[in-house]
This record gives structure tokens, sequence and C-alpha cells, in this order.
């Protein structure tokens, strides 16, 4: 049978922060349905696809992609025409307290992951499926390393230079997703993007924990000056971009996906509380950039991402459609109209995780 696109796809992580945006994308988008594997793990939360309840084309299966057994019956019971791969381990202050995890999820149930389907993928027995189906992989812009202030930004030619265990997992998955393509044909494709933001992030995160902070009048800590710089890119045109990729993506081929607006920590804080001090009139800790405090950086803290999005442009038409201004403003808005889903992310494992490893000190992640 040919593979049209009212086949499933197979989506891994489908429950955290970019791959559940991603799903409600897809079903928008797409007819085929979403089979969505998730180990449903601190940052895999089930609220997040509260949305897709209801929702027919998608299918939810909580697990581990390290496990072949699962993976090889799902691929073989739904026949995808994609694995869609965004599960990972994906915080860096949590790699460096905690670096095993993120070699066991990101290096070895990738490495899991890309078996089965390069298992699956062989096995298929009409030429047409097996011509149309990809692998792609969701990587980041950390594997390159640290940019000093004027450098030109990534591009897919940048060597790779992980200063993390986070970043050096990824890293290794990305070899490892080269090595399926070049040693076995398997059709890979890979994307490394910049930070995103928007809803549904874990309020460890820099713009997520600003909000969920102020509100409460806690102090919003900044690792060193705050002068690192990071280059942002709103979770719905990531969206848009994996979809792209996967519909018109070259087979092997390495895109990178930014949202050109690079900020300063202490800009993004800034930011963020102005909309806060609009939209919350009311509120006591009123002007919150008052709630700034500044603390120790974290070690091998790199100082600056920055993506060249050149290639994805011009080969595939992509370009980001929201501003900085119009993205962190709608995202302000849906965690001040969300505030129940916050209550429920920011309480048990996450508050004894924060309080084992910094105290009342909390330090912001922009990672």
């Amino acid at each position: 049978m040919k593979s049209t696109n009212d086949d499933p796809i197979l989506v891994t992580g489908g429950a955290g922060f970019i791959g559940a945006n991603f799903i409600y994308y897809w079903l928008q988008k797409e007819q085929g349905p979403v089979i969505n594997l998730d180990k449903l793990t601190y940052a895999g939360n089930p609220g997040n696809l509260a949305g897709l309840k209801d929702n027919p084309g998608h299918i939810f299966v909580r697990g581990d992609i390290a496990d072949r057994p699962l993976v090889a019956d799902l691929l073989r019971h739904y026949q995808p025409r994609a694995v869609i791969n965004f599960a990972a381990e994906s915080h860096v202050d949590r790699s460096i307290h905690g670096p095993d995890a993120f070699i066991q999820t990101n290096v070895v149930g990738t490495f899991h992951l890309l078996e089965e389907a390069r298992k699956y993928w062989s096995e298929l027995a009409d030429n047409n499926r097996k011509n149309a189906f990809r692998f792609l992989h969701v990587s980041t812009d950390e594997v390159y390393g640290s940019l000093g202030k004027g450098e030109p930004p990534f591009s897919e030619k940048s060597g790779y230079a992980p200063n993390s265990p986070y970043s050096a997992s990824k890293a290794a998955a990305d070899h490892l997703v080269r090595a399926a393509w070049k040693t076995y044909g398997l059709p890979t494709l890979t994307t490394n993007c910049s930070n995103n933001y928007g809803p549904f992030q874990f309020p460890e995160k820099l713009i997520p924990l600003i909000i969920h902070n102020a509100r409460q009048g806690a102090g919003i800590p900044v690792y060193g000056d705050g002068g690192n710089i990071r280059d942002w890119l709103y979770v719905k045109d990531h969206c848009r971009a994996i979809r792209t990729v996967l519909a018109e993506g070259r087979v092997g081929e390495v895109y990178n996906i930014g949202g050109g607006q690079e900020k300063t920590n202490l800009e993004i804080i800034h930011a963020v509380c102005a909309i806060l001090d609009e939209l919350l009139p009311d509120s006591p800790w009123r002007p919150h950039n008052s709630l700034i405090t500044f603390v120790r950086d974290r070690p091998g803290h790199d100082l600056r991402y920055a993506i060249d999005s050149d290639k994805i442009g011009r080969k595939l038409g992509w370009r980001p459609e929201e501003s900085f201004a119009s993205g962190i403003r709608k995202t302000v808005a849906w965690y001040l109209e969300n505030q129940g889903w916050i209550t429920r992310v920011t309480g048990g494992e996450y508050q004894e995780w924060l309080n084992r490893n910094y105290g009342e000190r909390q330090c912001t992640e922009e990672e």
C-alpha cells in the first residue's frame, strides 16, 4: 500500500513542551492520526494533552523509547509513515546534577529507537511506503557550543562543541542519526533549533519561571550578570518548521531552525516583567522587575547561541511568523490564563527537585 498523508505518524515525547505543541498543530493541519509515545517523566505532563481527550486522531501510549519490544509492536501495528523523535531529557541544570538519565534517554534511547525504526523500514515490502518513510530527529543548537559576541550564528556546517552533559548527549544522538543514514540508508532528517518558548513549557525554564515567581512575589534569580544571549523561537513557528522539513526536507540533511531574535537573559526578564506590570495592574509586586536578584553563575554556562536559518528559508521556504514582541505577549497571556496548569505541574517532584538542588535560590535556566 502506498504511504499517504492519511497514514499515522509516531511521535515520541509528545507529552512534553514542544512535542505536545507539535501534536496539536499536526492534528489541525493533517488528516493522519498521531501515535504518541511518552514515558511521562517530570516534564512529560498528561495535562498538556487534555485538549486531545476526545480526539480520535490522538492515540497515547505510555512507554520508553528504549523499550524495543514496545517500539517494535507500535511500528508493526500502526505502520507509521514517519517517526518524529522529541523524546529527551532537556534541562542543563538537571544534566549537571544527574547526567546518567541524559545518557540513558538521549543516547541509549535514541539508539534503540533508531534500531527498531531501521528494522521496520528495512522490512517494508511496498517500495512506495519504504521510499516515503522518514525518521526526523529533533535536536538543539547547544550541540554547537558557545558563540562570542559578534561571531556569525551557527550554521549546519558549524562544528560540534557541546559544553554540558545535556548538549553532549544530544550531540551523540545527532551522530547516531547521521550514522544510521550513512551506514544503513535509513531516511533520516535532523533539525537543530534555538530556544523555544510558548504554552506548556515546564516552569523550570526561564520564561515560565519568571511568570510563576513574579506572580508569587518570589525572587527572579539571574545567573551571573544576565548577559548570556539566546536566539528565541516561538514554539508554533518551530512546529510549522518541523512539518515543513518532514514534508519537503532532503533525506540525510540537517536543518537549523531559529527565531532570529537574539536577547540577553536580562532583556527577556525585563520584557516579561513589563507585560506582567500591564496585565496585572493590581499586583502588589509591581514593578515586577524589582524581584530580580543576581546569583552565582552555573558551571560551563555558554555565553551565546544564535542560529542561521538561511538554509531552511532558501530550500524549503520557511520563515518565523512571530516576532518576539508578539510571541512573548501571547506566551505571558497563556500562562496567566492557565494558572491551574501551573499549579499542577509545580507541585510534588518539581518542588522537591528545586529544594534539593537549589534550596531557596531557584535559579532561572534559559535552556
